[in-house]
């Protein structure tokens, strides 16, 4: 079986993000800059289903500048096979990326996609949904929990009520939660390993998808200081300060 591992390069999780002063954006210029947290979580469970000889090959993808080759060698490190690069210097959004993905799906024909079930960066959570949809493929989202057996996948995915399985037959979409486990660091000898292996650079127009934007940010600004807190002498003054100022109650 073949997975398909999509991994987003975006500031890392350490790094306090700054606003732009023209508040266009976050600033990335001279930042660190590492793998998306959630993807990683893909990685390691696609590397740990070849591990059981579930899967074959693993194939990770990243979509952007040509820093993301970057991205792609650490999931190389950790264990899959080869990789993707959809270079382009367009800002992606959700609806691109899942396009790119489908005509990749086309093109690779796996079994099985996992990936993070949000960037960091933007907070979207609808890539792997909405890839879902353009497939026509099931889709277990949130995932905690991932089985194969045949044709068969079994995700327990965490719901508001608490945890729910569902049944998907393959091909299908997982995206990953944070408690569906914990990525291994790349040992030395992989990093140098990986250094081998193959990466193929893709244009968007060579899988006849156009990238163009279509969503557009007005501003971005940092959220407002919290002001400090006060001391009150009873709960009757507290009581009184959350209906009258709080307003809460």
């Amino acid at each position: 079986m073949k997975i398909l591992v999509p991994v987003k390069r975006v500031v890392d999780y350490n790094v306090k993000v700054r606003v732009k002063a023209d508040g266009t954006g976050v600033e990335t210029a001279g930042v660190k800059m590492s793998m998306n947290p959630f993807d990683e979580i893909a990685v390691e469970e696609a590397v740990r289903l070849k591990e059981k000889g579930v899967a074959t090959e693993i194939i990770a993808v990243s979509m952007g500048v040509a820093a993301c080759s970057e991205t792609i060698r650490t999931a190389l490190a950790m264990g899959a096979d080869r990789g993707i690069l959809v270079q382009t210097e367009v800002e992606l959004q959700p609806l691109a990326v899942a396009k790119l993905l489908a005509a990749l799906a086309a093109r690779e024909t796996p079994r099985l996609i996992i990936l993070g079930k949000q960037a960091i960066d933007d907070d979207m959570s609808a890539t792997g949904q909405m890839l879902a949809a353009l497939l026509g493929w099931p889709q277990g989202t949130f995932a905690s929990r991932v089985e194969i057996d045949g044709d068969t996948a079994t995700v327990t995915r965490e719901v508001d009520g608490g945890l729910e399985t569902v049944a998907l037959a393959l091909p299908a979409i997982v995206t990953t939660d944070l408690r569906l486990n914990e990525p291994r660091y790349a040992s030395l000898p992989n990093i140098m390993k990986a250094r081998k292996k193959t990466i193929d650079t893709l244009a968007p127009a060579d899988l006849g998808v156009d990238p163009a934007p279509r969503l557009t940010v007005l501003k971005v600004a940092e959220p407002p200081k919290r002001g400090a807190g006060v001391k009150v002498a009873s709960v009757a003054e507290l009581v009184a300060k959350l209906k009258t100022e709080a307003k809460v109650i």
